[in-house]
């Protein structure tokens, strides 16, 4: 089972990477019919041997992250929490923090950044933390704590994450923590700084984390980069933006992604009369070419696992 659980998580994580989440989500319905103990109550899985819920655990992680950037919030969270228990069953405390982390994005994006901050402040425990971990979490806080104001803190946090990714990687960071590189904590500074209006700092570097190769989901950088260009009424290079992704937008894998997308598009062909004509064309043309929603989830949303572990 555990061989079978693993080949498993590979084929996810690689499908997500480079063909996106919905891409992914077929592969999702598949394991959940395949492997029972996704429906099972978590509890009463505690006679397995502990290689076997570690590898369990990793699997309900890689299934919530996927199920989030897909569109299936409630399912997303149900699964971290199968995931979290499954790793507290077995002692996997660096699994159950990724799950924390994850779990902390998903409840911001969801409009709960102080549960998002409740979530990331449970990462922390009696041992200092390795210092990419360590910026993670003071990323996940700084996004929560923009969200509610606090303009002056969510700065000095994500000060403090940079200086901390910059102390680089030693022997006791997780296995997961490859994903967290450059491009990553560029692309978040740059959205924390747009979350705090800060236009002029915010487009460079949302630009420079959107145009470095990487995997499928980082389409979301330059769907932030958009909204950030589009409310700084930056309008060649919107317009310029515009035009360079809706030929491609039926491949985009995030929903988050096209969600951001379309929401900005919108509000310049509807909300927007200051925009040049030109700029609420080429946003006519993104939402005529971004995916919907009867095309994002052509089979019905996966089978939900239990609300409670």
């Amino acid at each position: 089972m555990i061989s079978s659980v693993l080949r498993t998580i590979e084929r996810l994580v690689a499908l997500d990477a480079t063909s996106g989440a919905t891409a992914a989500m077929p592969a999702v319905r598949e394991a959940l019919r395949r492997v029972p103990e996704l429906s099972a109550a978590p509890g009463s899985l505690r006679t397995l041997n502990r290689d076997a819920l570690a590898a369990l655990a990793e699997l309900c992680e890689v299934i919530g992250w996927i199920l989030f950037d897909a569109g299936f919030y409630r399912e997303a969270h149900r699964m971290n929490l199968r995931a979290l228990a499954l790793a507290e069953l077995c002692g996997d405390r660096w699994t159950a923090r990724f799950v924390l982390l994850n779990d902390s994005m998903l409840l911001a994006h969801t409009g709960a950044p102080r549960a998002a901050l409740e979530s990331a402040a449970r990462v922390r425990g009696a041992r200092a933390l390795p210092a990419r971990v360590s910026s993670l979490v003071l990323v996940r806080r700084a996004h929560a704590i923009a969200m509610l104001g606090g303009h002056r803190e969510s700065l000095d946090l994500m000060a403090r994450a940079r200086s901390r990714f910059l102390d680089g990687v030693s022997r006791h960071d997780p296995p997961w923590a490859w994903w967290f590189d450059r491009t990553e904590l560029l692309g978040h500074r740059g959205w924390v700084l747009a979350r705090l209006h800060r236009w002029d700092q915010a487009i460079p570097l949302l630009h420079e984390a959107a145009t470095e190769p990487g995997p499928s989901y980082r389409d979301l950088f330059t769907a932030q980069l958009l909204s950030a260009l589009a409310r700084a009424g930056a309008w060649t290079e919107a317009e310029a933006l515009m035009a360079d992704v809706a030929p491609r937008a039926a491949r985009i894998g995030s929903v988050r992604a096209i969600q951001t997308f379309g929401r900005t598009a919108a509000h310049l062909v509807d909300r927007k009369p200051d925009a040049p004509a030109p700029v609420r064309e080429a946003a006519v043309f993104l939402l005529a070419n971004l995916p919907t929603p009867s095309t994002l989830s052509p089979n019905s949303p996966p089978t939900s696992p239990p609300a409670e572990p």
